[in-house]
């Protein structure tokens, strides 16, 4: 028996000096500034985030007009389809005054004979529906395809903004450091109020964001969908940092490529922009070259 207390309480000793050790070796994950939490570090790099994206000019954008082609895949693999389009996205008015729109038209050539472009489908995106008006009228989109948008929309870095951040409830947690594309990385998760999330890799150097993923129930298999999407190539356009290759990324799968032209901040719009009953007139769908 004395033998038997002997080797417990030689294992209890052993045991705890390994503990000691344990908590003497140093931790791998960042250290934070003294006294700040997971949450005011991760405010600070949002915060670091918008001021590199261009702060207040960049909130009070009123709408972005832009020229690009995107590239699909299927499985992480290209497909060999490539659209032409042009977009004019219409940001929400701070006082409520004009909704969140988009406009999509896609550009096709205007036969085997004559030359030049044109636009014969147009996709229009407003107050939580989608539309493809083309020769022959307006028509609703499919449903899984307008609420596959506004999911995307709602997890975006401007609804990060504009509505995660001033929400009750709201929770912002410093992840650490991770890599994307070969580039260290910042990573912030915000949590609302409803168990919804929406996680941000900002670039260690640039504080420009590179990455946003969120994930969703598929609705249809009761599993865990993760939709992602990767920003590079940025370029200052009227003094705002753009980028022009934006990669989406489904389940892990690359799904499209999109990769931007030219990029117009605060155009001039027709009040008809974002209205599917209205077929604007064909001076005003001209290509340019």
């Amino acid at each position: 028996m004395k033998q038997l207390a002997l080797a417990i309480a030689l294992t209890i000793t052993a045991t705890s000096q390994l503990r000691a050790q344990a908590r003497d070796i140093p931790s791998a994950a960042p250290k934070r500034a003294d006294g700040e939490t997971s949450d005011q570090r991760g405010r600070k790099l949002l915060n670091q985030m918008l001021d590199a994206l261009g702060g207040d000019t960049w909130l009070d954008r009123h709408n972005v007009r832009e020229y690009g082609h995107i590239a699909r895949f299927f499985q992480g693999a290209p497909t060999g389809i490539v659209t032409d389009f042009t977009t004019i996205r219409q940001f929400a008015g701070a006082n409520g005054d004009k909704p969140d729109a988009q406009r999509i038209g896609f550009i096709t050539d205007k036969s085997m004979i004559l030359p030049g472009k044109k636009i014969d489908v147009v996709q229009i995106w407003v107050n939580n529906a989608g539309h493809e008006v083309t020769y022959k009228g307006n028509s609703p989109l499919p449903k899984e395809q307008v609420e596959d948008y506004y999911r995307r929309q709602a997890h975006s870095i401007e609804s990060i903004f504009r509505v995660w951040l001033k929400a009750p409830g709201v929770m912002v947690v410093d992840e650490g450091s991770r890599m994307v594309e070969r580039r260290i990385t910042e990573r912030v998760s915000i949590l609302s109020a409803d168990n919804d999330a929406v996680v941000i890799d900002i670039d260690a150097d640039s504080h420009l964001p590179r990455r946003r993923t969120f994930e969703t129930r598929n609705p249809q298999f009761k599993d865990i969908d993760e939709d992602a999407e990767e920003y590079d190539d940025y370029h200052t356009i009227q003094g705002l940092p753009t980028a022009l290759t934006i990669t989406r990324y489904h389940n892990g799968d690359m799904a499209t490529q999109t990769f931007f032209s030219k990029v117009e901040y605060n155009v001039d719009l027709s009040p008809d922009t974002f209205n599917p009953d209205v077929l604007l007139k064909k001076k005003e769908e001209k290509i340019v070259k």
